[in-house]
């Protein structure tokens, strides 16, 4: 039997306030164990929340980005779950109305662009974190610690609908909404911290049925590769497990990267057991329309917006553009290299942007904003290309000499001191031919009798005489020019 994989994903974006959505504490990650939990955050008898206006703000913003509506009216509710690390015995949730509703990612799992559709994003508080290693009871047994630093943290969860149909669908689908979240500024990325994480909701079904089959949420993935070995796993757990003449049992799985499976946690909980109400405490959140437009008028230029103006204005292909608009540092740093250029070159920029720097920069393990190489210099190695100054060959070993900071990371200096320069005289080339022509008579026997393989091998002679600085483009027309066609003498 034929299975179709079904997966929707819920993200939870630590919102990159400095203090708790609904009190002062502070947000800072690493601080000593209940260091940062105050009467608000434990729900203290008398203590009363109120909300953080920038983790509005911040919602707002992902509402915009994603083209999703954003509610006049949005309520807080309270979300009971009983565990050590929730102190409250509930979380402050939005269930509901949300703050955000609808909206969309587009991405490229490969160079084959995706669209899926967001249910809804709505803000939250973070429960505190149990840690369960390096804690001994007193009679040596080992224990469990609770930190309450992370409750309260401010979180804004985003939920796509069940759209994707693959792990790695699943894992283009969190990268881009991971480099959004970061080019908005609203969240910091990091995801060995917990500032960004992700539940999957997986099931499968035989191809072609329209119902869906009973799925299970694997809980907080913080890598991209345990997201796609998680669902991967899962995957396989639930059609061997049907096949085999079981059914799927709808729960909540963690994922153990040690063993590279899902096990079992607890029985999914529905909306009923969780007893949501209304939170008491909480007016409802009024977001009026100058609100959003103020949010609006002080956000950067959004990926899409960006990534449609490089196919516009300068040509990209859609892949192109959406590769240098998924970081705000890669982009600008393009754009600083393409200003430099003609309008028409912008191509080969983007092309020595993601192919050579890209390279070099994971190779090294270097920040964009660190990289040896500034965008003017990479401008200025680009020039001497489209001058026949060198060839795109020799460019790359000029690149590297620049990496290097040899002669100052200076292109040109690098090219004279080395001397690289292109040979572009008709009458010395001609000469390199005629000497290649005569010392390898077979070869152009075979190029006469029509075998084609032949030419790129009189090429490569030619390029070898001149120690590959003849201009490659002249080799190829003056050598044809010589020859003559295919098969004629």
């Amino acid at each position: 039997m034929e299975w179709e994989i079904v997966i929707g994903l819920e993200t939870h974006t630590q919102l990159s306030t400095k203090s708790k959505i609904f009190s002062n504490s502070s947000t800072q990650f690493g601080a000593q164990p209940n260091t940062q939990a105050n009467e608000v955050d434990l729900a203290l008898p008398g203590s009363l929340p109120v909300l953080n206006r920038g983790a509005v703000e911040r919602a707002i913003q992902l509402g915009l980005a994603v083209g999703g509506h954003i509610s006049p009216r949005s309520i807080f509710a309270r979300k009971n779950y009983f565990y050590p690390d929730l102190p409250k015995n509930y979380q402050i949730s939005q269930f509901e109305v949300p703050v955000v509703q609808g909206g969309s990612i587009r991405f490229f799992v490969g160079d084959q662009e995706k669209t899926v559709n967001l249910t809804r994003a709505h803000l939250e508080e973070d429960a505190g974190k149990s840690l369960h290693e390096n804690f001994t009871g007193p009679h040596g047994e080992s224990s469990t610690g609770i930190d309450l630093n992370r409750a309260g943290t401010p979180l804004l969860e985003i939920v796509s609908e069940p759209e994707m149909r693959s792990a790695a669908e699943a894992v283009a689908y969190a990268r881009t909404l991971h480099s959004l979240v970061v080019w908005l500024g609203i969240c910091d990325g990091n995801m060995q911290e917990g500032s960004f994480r992700c539940d999957a909701n997986v099931s499968v079904r035989p191809k072609g049925q329209a119902e869906f089959g009973t799925r299970c949420e694997v809980k907080n993935l913080n890598s991209f590769r345990f997201l796609e070995r998680a669902i991967q796993y899962e995957v396989r757990r639930q059609i061997e497990l049907i096949e085999d003449g079981g059914k799927v049992v709808q729960e909540t799985r963690l994922y153990d990267a040690d063993r590279d499976e899902t096990r079992s946690m607890r029985t999914k909980e529905d909306a009923d057991d969780y007893r949501y109400f209304p939170d008491p405490d909480l007016p409802p959140l009024l977001i009026a329309p100058d609100w959003i437009e103020r949010v609006k008028a002080g956000m950067p230029e959004l990926p899409a917006t960006k990534r449609a103006r490089f196919e516009t204005e300068l040509g990209l292909t859609g892949y192109d553009a959406a590769q240098l608009t998924m970081d705000r540092a890669y982009s600008a740093y393009f754009e600083k290299t393409a200003q430099e250029l003609p309008q028409d070159q912008a191509k080969l920029a983007a092309n020595w942007v993601l192919g050579e720097l890209s390279a070099a920069l994971n190779r090294d393990e270097t920040p964009i904003a660190q990289s040896p190489v500034a965008p003017q210099r990479l401008a200025a190695l680009i020039k001497r290309i489209i001058d026949g100054t060198i060839s795109n060959k020799i460019a790359r070993d000029v690149f590297a000499a620049m990496w290097a900071n040899e002669n100052g990371g200076d292109p040109d200096a690098i090219i004279e001191a080395r001397g690289l320069k292109q040979i572009s005289d008709t009458g010395a080339i001609a000469a390199m031919i005629d000497t290649v022509l005569a010392a390898n008579p077979a070869i152009v026997a075979e190029y006469h009798a029509g075998k084609q393989k032949a030419f790129n091998s009189l090429v490569g002679q030619v390029m070898k005489a001149a120690k590959g600085k003849a201009n490659p483009q002249q080799v190829n027309d003056l050598l044809k020019e010589k020859l003559g066609e295919p098969g004629q003498q």
